[in-house]
């Protein structure tokens, strides 16, 4: 299942570009949410969040390091700030993304897989990683 969200980067000047974001949710890895962010045509690197940590962010900041959410008031109503660093401790970015389709977004997941039900299999993820 996936969602098209509208996101507003926010640049190194203080501009705001806005993207398209399509965040998916596949039961098979229950824990994680995908982004794909879209710019006009160009499709920039996606980005693998928890779920959890996604929701918390709704109420909460949470996240350390490569990712960031916290809630955020503006006047254009309520969102999450989503603050993204690459690994090798680059610039980071801050998009702001529409807490209330993030939130309906969550609900068609936990429709899904409800919050505390999900299950990893740990050997066969193992199996599947040695047999490549």
């Amino acid at each position: 299942m996936s969602a098209l969200i509208a996101v507003r980067l926010n640049d190194a000047d203080g501009d705001e570009v806005p993207l398209l974001g399509r965040f998916s949710y596949d039961s098979a890895d229950p824990y994680a949410v995908r982004a794909q962010f879209f710019a006009g045509q160009t499709v920039l690197p996606y980005w693998c969040f928890d779920r959890q940590m996604l929701a918390e962010g709704l109420q909460r900041p949470v996240g350390e390091g490569d990712v960031t959410f916290r809630p955020q008031r503006t006047a254009g109503g309520e969102e999450i700030r989503v603050g993204l660093r690459d690994s090798a401790g680059g610039q980071g970015v801050v998009l702001l993304v529409n807490a209330r389709a993030v939130k309906g977004f969550l609900e068609e997941t936990y429709a899904v897989t409800a919050p505390g039900s999900e299950t990893f299999d740990a050997d066969g993820f193992l199996e599947d990683l040695l047999a490549r």
